[in-house]
């Protein structure tokens, strides 16, 4: 019987596992799609404010109803939410495609890819939550993997190459927070409904940024290809992403979840070739394949 049960729930962590890392995959793609955008002249600011008025509608629809099934939440958890969402996807995006202009598709995602150890060393000093060898093995390998990427990548970049890294690191810290203090609010709010709330408060964020800081007639005043890409960045890199990581985070809780996001630097690196023509070195796949052992060794881990 006990037998049965520890398969079964092999099942459902592997099931888990592999949602965070198709959320981690088309998460990452955002890299992508931003860089194909930036062809166009398009800033950080319009970037994102397109980015959110376009998943605004599938978020908003979602939080109605589950405002009217589920019960009305405590005052303290919708002033957790409203910081969620400012930490989580508005501040953390802007600091990350405003760092893209200056930097490699590939290396935004390498730093971002420090996120996990940021979660992990939050709920260490934070909850003393209790991390294995394992974790810390897994975690080592994937860095020197990142490490050496960055690296290279250094050696062949341009001037503002420490500006782009600094502002994608300040993205990578606030969306570990985010998963941080996410992990603690969704048991009680649940999934569907914290991003759904979260992601409105961040979508209000970046459309009130920009009315401040830009002029109304420039959201229709772009290219054709500027709204596509931009509609593809909404649906496949924001709201299918946010909800799969989200399910994920409840199944197998968020230091998991960020570890398993590990395979969304490795899938840049691969699309960034391929669609941007971005080189792919000796140096980047041993990186590569560093990660990949990182992400195994996780997989590895028991429930």
């Amino acid at each position: 019987m006990s037998n049965t049960h520890h398969q079964t729930s092999r099942q459902l962590f592997l099931g888990g596992l592999a949602i965070a890392v198709t959320g981690a995959i088309l998460f990452s793609a955002k890299a992508i799609v931003a860089k194909l955008i930036y062809r166009y002249p398009v800033d950080a600011v319009l970037l994102i404010t397109f980015r959110m008025l376009f998943s605004l509608p599938v978020f908003a629809a979602v939080a109605l109803w589950k405002a009217r099934t589920e019960k009305s939440l405590s005052n303290a958890d919708r002033m957790r939410i409203v910081v969620l969402g400012l930490i989580g996807y508005y501040l953390s995006s802007f600091l990350d495609f405003l760092g893209l202009q200056y930097i490699s598709a590939g290396l935004e995602r390498l730093i971002l890819f420090l996120t996990p150890s940021f979660v992990l060393l939050m709920s260490f000093l934070f909850y003393r939550r209790r991390v294995t060898w394992l974790e810390w093995a897994a975690l080592l390998i994937s860095y020197l993997g990142t490490v050496l990427v960055f690296l290279h990548d250094v050696r062949l970049g341009g001037a503002n190459i420490g500006l782009g890294s600094a502002l994608v690191l300040g993205a990578a810290v606030s969306y570990a927070l985010y998963l941080m203090l996410s992990g603690q609010l969704v048991s009680r709010v649940g999934a569907m409904r914290l991003v759904a709330y979260a992601m409105c408060v961040s979508c209000v964020a970046c459309i009130l940024q920009f009315m401040l800081l830009r002029s109304l007639p420039i959201l229709f005043q772009q290219a054709p290809q500027v709204y596509g890409l931009s509609v593809i960045n909404a649906v496949f890199c924001t709201v299918l992403p946010v909800y799969l990581t989200m399910v994920a985070v409840a199944r197998i809780g968020p230091a998991t979840s960020a570890q398993a996001g590990m395979v969304g630097p490795v899938s840049t690196l691969f699309l960034g070739a391929l669609i941007l023509d971005e080189p792919i070195t000796a140096i980047q796949l041993t990186g590569t394949a560093l990660v990949l052992m990182g992400i195994y060794l996780i997989s590895k881990k028991k429930q």
